[in-house]
């Protein structure tokens, strides 16, 4: 703790003497480059991002270029309070404010959007890997339990932008890039408009040998994005992406073999077969789309309306077994705003909708005969259901206080049967009483560009068709909700041309009936609720162009940003299993502090440099708190050269390194594994380099 509290103490001295610098400097030289105002969708109309009383980061198309473009991990790890894990190429796993201890696999108790559209199903799991990088313009991370306007969940919300909205021309773009231990990344976008109608399609190939053994990926991607306004402020779009992703799993390792070589696949042992053995690993394709529909009735009142679809076929041959899916979702979501009259003293908005969604789903285990399906074990059938109601009332007086109450009702059930062995009839219904998830926020004004926020929600996430169906092929109707309430105050800042802006909040979130795997001694998987977790903790993000972008001078512009994650989550007093209490442990999976430091630079003639250095603590791996993954130190770099041909030609050209300091370290680990098999090795210093074309 006294680490953490002189971490605070410097930031926040660094942080008020920037901000006061900043607002002593004389004003901008005419040749200085307007910053782009920080504007965010998430809570269902366009605000500025000032006084949104929710703690919330903004990723756009600026941050996302500076990144590696081979996957979203690095870009979301410099966010606070976020932590994105891939245990092996394509292996992502995500939390926000908490644990991945409930996700030994993917992505659970995040709701995330595709646009307007749930990209997480009716029974709790996303496949975030399915998506390619480039396709992604803008993303708003929600931290916190959100489920008044977005239905369950205890971790948080992001939603993701598949089309840039500043780019208003047509266009084609190409791009390639490959680098160390087989990557190989090919991308192409085309957009095109005429008259009323925009067309957006995007096309990515990935390959990665990967740098363990037996680690390989590949994906094709393929996404359309096809708008029309039929009206001055009303639009339809059709939107929907393809994905076929494979790739290997080479599983975790014990410390010594971690130690010995960790580039390794997990090997044999005189009773379980190893990774290479098996032929373990994924082969998902997705089929994804829908429709998304705004009209205006008039000043005051308009709707949207999207309908969606998904398909997913899943194979995973494991070490012990053959899993295959099949997964079909559809749904909508729809709600209506009304805006009252602008007056100078009070103005409001109401919203009320509601979001629908049935995935049914055969799951199905076979006998895995060196990574060939085998005699069948067991067939399942469950079809879940999802729906909740939600309504939002937002008020403004005087132009500084901004109030805000919402409420969802939330509806959960499933029914499951057995076709083998049991060849049983009819379905077993699961029903969940029926639950409401509260909001209430303010944002106080303090001055035009500082902001005071505070908000109390409650969370509430149902047990996912993974826990509910783990992979010892035993469903467990038991299994309870998980919930809690989350206390939270912070505040916001920025100068005036917003080149500087300081978010920070601290908050408490207390979770009940915590819904967490256990492992049986063939490795197989259940699942229980083992009780509370008590997660205070405190996030800070600031930014700051300490040379402001202009056309002068050999630095054209140099951004500052601080990234910093203090928390102490710990298992609280009724927290069990059979083997005996872990109150009080620090919670598994999840470091105490994380930092995350860049510099950009913007340099004559177009060249740009970019560095980022993340330091995260040590990570407990058991809930005993018997194992640690150690701290690491990860410096990244980039730095690219655009060069115009003529009015609208633009090539770039970039080369960027990541792991600089040949950390050896586990982006990933397994928790609570059987034989202490914790570590998946990440990939020590490696080199990637590229270019694209816009035409």
């Amino acid at each position: 703790m006294p680490m953490i509290k002189i971490y605070a103490s410097l930031f926040l001295l660094f942080a008020v003497i920037a901000g006061v610098n900043a607002q002593s400097q004389p004003a901008a030289p005419k040749d200085t480059i307007k910053i782009q105002p920080v504007t965010v969708k998430a809570y269902l109309s366009e605000q500025p991002v000032l006084n949104v009383p929710a703690s919330i980061n903004v990723i756009n198309q600026q941050q996302l270029d500076v990144q590696p473009q081979n996957s979203f991990v690095p870009v979301l790890n410099s966010q606070p309070g976020v932590r994105a894990e891939e245990r092996s190429p394509g292996s992502y796993r995500l939390s926000i404010r908490g644990s991945l201890l409930r996700s030994p696999f993917g992505v659970r108790d995040v709701k995330i959007y595709f646009d307007e559209i749930p990209l997480t199903d009716a029974g709790g799991n996303t496949y975030l890997n399915a998506i390619d990088f480039n396709s992604i313009h803008n993303m708003e991370v929600l931290k916190g339990p959100d489920g008044s306007l977005f239905g369950a969940n205890t971790g948080g919300v992001v939603l993701m932008t598949p089309v840039n909205h500043h780019a208003d021309s047509s266009f084609l773009t190409a791009g390639l890039n490959g680098g160390s231990y087989g990557f190989v990344h090919e991308n192409t976008a085309l957009q095109q408009r005429a008259g009323n109608y925009q067309l957006n399609l995007d096309q990515a190939y990935e390959n990665y040998s990967g740098y363990r053994q037996h680690s390989a990926m590949h994906r094709n991607y393929l996404q359309m994005v096809n708008s029309w306004n039929y009206n001055k402020n009303d639009q339809f779009r059709l939107l929907g992406f393809y994905s076929s992703l494979d790739y290997q799993t080479p599983g975790g390792l014990t410390l010594a073999q971690y130690e010995a070589d960790p580039s390794l696949a997990r090997p044999a042992t005189k009773t379980i077969p190893g990774s290479v053995e098996q032929n373990a690993g994924i082969y998902q394709k997705m089929l994804f789309g829908g429709a998304v529909n705004e009209y205006h009735f008039d000043d005051h009142w308009r709707n949207v309306l999207s309908v969606f679809g998904t398909y997913v076929d899943f194979a995973n041959p494991f070490i012990t077994d053959y899993e295959q899916r099949y997964e079909s979702t559809y749904g909508f979501r729809t709600y209506f705003e009304y805006t009252s009259n602008d007056r100078v003293i009070y103005k409001w908005k109401a919203d009320f909708g509601i979001e629908w969604q049935q995935t049914n789903a055969d799951i199905n285990n076979y006998g895995n005969d060196l990574g060939v399906r085998d005699t069948a074990q067991t067939l399942d059938k469950i079809n879940t259901n999802q729906h909740f109601l939600f309504a939002r009332y937002v008020a403004d007086f005087a132009k500084r206080l901004h109030v805000e109450g919402a409420l969802s009702l939330n509806y959960y059930d499933y029914e499951f049967k057995n076709l083998f062995p049991n060849d049983e009839a009819a379905f077993t219904d699961r029903s969940f009483t029926p639950q409401l998830m509260p909001r209430i926020a303010l944002a106080y004004q303090l001055s035009n560009q500082f902001v005071w926020r505070a908000s109390i929600s409650r969370g509430y996430s149902t047990p996912t068709t993974s826990e509910i169906r783990p992979t010892d092929h035993q469903i467990n109707p038991n299994l309870q909700a998980q919930d809690g309430w989350n206390y939270e105050t912070g505040l916001r800042f920025f100068n005036k041309d917003e080149s500087l802006y300081l978010d920070a909040s601290v908050f408490y979130y207390h979770i009940n009936n915590a819904i967490v795997p256990r492992f049986n001694a063939d490795e197989t998987e259940y699942y229980i609720n083992a009780g509370g977790l008590n997660q205070p903790g405190m996030e800070i993000y600031f930014s700051d162009w300490l040379i402001k972008q202009r056309n002068t001078g050999f630095i054209r512009g140099l951004q500052f940003t601080e990234s910093l994650t203090l928390d102490h989550f710990t298992f609280s007093n009724d927290y069990h299993d059979v083997n005996g209490s872990y109150a009080g442990n620090q919670l598994t999976g999840v470091p105490d502090q994380v930092i995350v430091t860049s510099l950009q630079f913007k340099l004559p003639q177009y060249f740009y440099f970019y560095i980022e250095y993340n330091y995260t603590s040590r990570i407990p791996l058991t809930d005993a708190s018997t194992a640690f993954a150690p701290a690491y130190n990860l410096l990244q770099a980039k730095a690219g050269w655009h060069h115009y041909i003529g009015a609208k030609t633009r090539l770039e050209v970039y080369a960027g390194a990541d792991n600089l300091l040949n950390e050896k370290y586990s982006l990933g680990d397994d928790f609570n594994a059987v034989g202490n098999r914790f570590y998946n090795a990440a990939a020590p210093r490696n080199y990637y380099a590229g270019m694209s074309v816009i035409f």
